[in-house]
């Protein structure tokens, strides 16, 4: 009996560095791996949207044109939902009795600027790897929020489709916005 007591505390320490052991965190899920253009500088922030696309391909024309689309899908999604989030935002605080116009008015021509040019695009990055077997390409873009804001403001007064008080509204929407960026 005696030996059963002693045998207790020791089973009790054994198992619980077997528990500890075996939570390590996440090294279940591999080796942390850093990117090029992973860092804050490569981020969207009041000032600019920022995206990097990556891309693979055993020919390095395909890669590069696979990161470049992607950096740019994820720039035109990140101008989209900002447009939506600002066009809710001013439908909500001015009451706006046309505001469902407003909002389809605006979002039409966020959607129909991002369609045909994103303002003021610039690379701010490109990497090219080759292992051997197939290229890697990263490539990061940026985009001056108030430029795009801008050039949104100028497509909507050459848009013959919105009216007076439309464009008045979609204005205020976009100097808001030209303002907030340009005042870091």
């Amino acid at each position: 009996m005696k030996s059963s007591r002693n045998a207790s505390p020791l089973f009790f320490i054994a198992m619980l560095i077997l528990i500890l052991g075996s939570c390590r965190g996440p090294s279940h899920l591999g080796e942390r791996v850093n990117e090029p253009f992973s860092g804050s500088k490569y981020q969207s922030n009041n000032r600019f949207f920022r995206a990097v696309g990556k891309g693979e391909s055993q020919r390095d024309n395909i890669a590069r044109g696979r990161a470049d689309m992607e950096a740019k899908t994820l720039l035109a999604g990140q101008v989209e939902t900002n447009m939506r989030n600002v066009s809710d935002d001013y439908i909500a605080q001015t009451q706006n009795l046309d505001g469902s116009d407003v909002a389809e008015k605006f979002q039409s021509l966020s959607r129909q600027v991002i369609n045909t040019r994103i303002a003021d695009l610039r690379k701010i990055g490109e990497e090219k790897y080759y292992n051997g077997e197939q290229y890697t390409v990263f490539i990061a873009y940026e985009i001056r929020k108030n430029a795009m804001f801008r050039f949104m403001k100028k497509q909507a007064r050459t848009d013959k489709s919105i009216d007076a008080q439309t464009l008045k509204a979609i204005e205020e929407i976009l100097d808001a916005q030209i303002a907030a960026s340009e005042g870091d």
